[in-house]
């Protein structure tokens, strides 16, 4: 001790304690299980109802006319603000075998039963980009917004728009991408909350977006080009003279050639979540 000074006792600093995470936080988490396990079940119901329609399990698809109703009209029982739009006839020639056309048709027509559906559950997924936002999920906000905003594009700026595109068969295709997509995902995520982690499902999870992201993504993307003016298939400065295109349609065609970068943007994400998640050896750990 130094002569001359009072010895004082030095009291360590306690070790600073981990702030809780959102997912830490077991309100968040009970909420985030309940989401993901209702919306596991809301996609399924669209998947089961699709396979239920395209393959006359029922024997009630071949019944279904493209007299189209539309979501909107039965949002607009609870929200007003939901325009409801007429729907029109839209025929589509076929020139498969015999033993594909009536499978075709049905292609043509499933919007009338799943259409409503499929547009209320994927509205809720706005609550995916809030999520992120706040920090309870890892996903980053960009990509969650661009997948969110192109669904719901695809669903109201196309599909409730433009009645003809209902009855145009890649709205089946984009339907059932979406759905088997995210069964997959919002059931992995679901199980990951829980404590588990399925190898088949995770496999699945980082596996099935090679094809269900392009099928997806390009059936939205041409469902948007349908929508062009079909007396000029290409913009030019006559076609804007003639009143060919509208400033609107300029809009979509823009989207239509944006599409694809977003789709490079998404592929590349889940690339590389693939490979951390997949190589172990590495040392990463899932987002």
């Amino acid at each position: 001790m130094t002569k001359g000074k009072t010895a004082q006792t030095v009291t360590p600093m306690p070790p600073p304690k981990n702030k809780p995470t959102a997912a830490k936080l077991p309100y968040i988490k009970y909420y985030l299980i309940a989401y993901n396990v209702l919306s596991t079940l809301g996609w399924g119901y669209i998947l089961v109802l699709l396979f239920v329609h395209v393959l006359n399990i029922d024997g009630k698809s071949s019944a279904i006319s493209a007299s189209y109703g539309t979501a909107s009209s039965a949002f607009s029982r609870f929200f007003p603000y939901f325009k409801s739009n007429a729907g029109i006839q839209y025929a589509i020639e076929s020139k498969l075998p015999g033993f594909l056309a009536p499978i075709f048709r049905r292609f043509t027509t499933s919007y009338l039963r799943v259409g409503t559906i499929t547009a209320f559950v994927q509205t809720c997924a706005l609550l995916e980009v809030a999520h992120s936002a706040l920090g309870w999920v890892r996903s980053p906000i960009v990509t969650t917004a661009m997948q969110v905003s192109s669904r719901l594009y695809a669903v109201w700026g196309v599909t409730e728009q433009f009645p003809e595109v209902r009855s145009n068969p890649l709205y089946t295709t984009m339907v059932f991408a979406w759905a088997v997509a995210e069964v997959i995902r919002y059931s992995f995520y679901a199980a990951n909350l829980l404590g588990k982690e399925p190898y088949p499902l995770l496999y699945l999870r980082y596996t099935a977006f090679w094809v269900l992201y392009p099928l997806g993504a390009s059936s939205e993307a041409f469902l948007n080009y349908a929508t062009l003016p079909n007396s000029s298939p290409m913009p030019s400065w006559s076609s804007w003279a003639k009143g060919m295109w509208k400033p609107t349609d300029y809009v979509r065609g823009a989207l239509f050639l944006i599409w694809w970068p977003a789709l490079y943007v998404m592929m590349s994400y889940m690339v590389k979540q693939r490979s951390k998640v997949l190589r172990p050896s590495k040392g990463h750990k899932l987002n």
